[in-house]
């Protein structure tokens, strides 16, 4: 089947996006469009389309006359992005609090069992995996898709960031008990509750960057 044009970019759009958040393009580098064409054996309109898509979400920075370069995530960037997705996923845990079926939130139970498995054998990345997991559910249960627009254009910022906030002393346990504390509320159907435990889970990430940001340490 032939790839139409708007898919064609589309698809570079979003390889693009993963070598950065991979970090194969890395924060503040240049990007040499002749050299992604020959790259990617594509020519410069699709590129370019997907590079405005790119810069759109914030990925990407355009200089006139020079170009465009992978966005670069700064402490003020990181202070004004956490206290509103705080407030959004707050949001989010309030309206799921009020919308999640039974089956719903014994599949989120079960995705917690995992998430206390993980961070007891201090399994990193799996703990990271089932955490934005859980995220994802919790967001899916609020259905108010707007919400879930607006969340999915912060988080890809917070991604570039390349954020780890699990290596601060403590943190995985003080992460695990605020999941926790998020999914009792959910299933006391406490929407008020739900919002603040989701709050506090976010401003606390925040916390724990800046800790990191004073004692860096090896990633995991």
């Amino acid at each position: 089947m032939s790839i139409v044009p708007h898919s064609l970019h589309d698809e570079v759009a979003h390889r693009l996006r993963e070598e950065i958040f991979d970090g194969d393009l890395a924060p503040g580098s240049f990007l040499d469009e002749a050299a992604l064409c020959a790259r990617l054996q594509i020519s410069r309109t699709p590129l370019r389309e997907a590079l405005k898509v790119l810069t759109a979400e914030g990925l990407l920075r355009h200089e006139p006359r020079r170009g465009c370069f992978v966005a670069e995530v700064t402490d003020k960037d990181l202070d004004d992005i956490f206290p509103v997705i705080a407030l959004l996923e707050g949001r989010c845990a309030f309206e799921a609090a009020r919308n999640a079926t039974d089956a719903e939130l014994d599949a989120l139970e079960a995705m917690h069992q995992r998430l206390a498995r993980c961070a007891k054998a201090r399994r990193i990345n799996d703990y990271y995996a089932a955490n934005y997991a859980i995220h994802e559910a919790i967001i899916a249960m609020a259905d108010n898709r707007w919400l879930a627009q607006v969340i999915g254009d912060l988080r890809k910022i917070l991604k570039l960031a390349r954020l780890q906030t699990l290596q601060v002393p403590g943190r995985l346990e003080q992460s695990l008990s605020e999941h926790l504390a998020v999914f009792a509320a959910l299933k006391a159907r406490d929407s008020e509750g739900a919002d603040a435990a989701m709050r506090t889970h976010l401003q606390r990430q925040r916390e724990a960057l800046r800790t990191l940001a004073k004692n860096p340490r090896p990633r995991f």
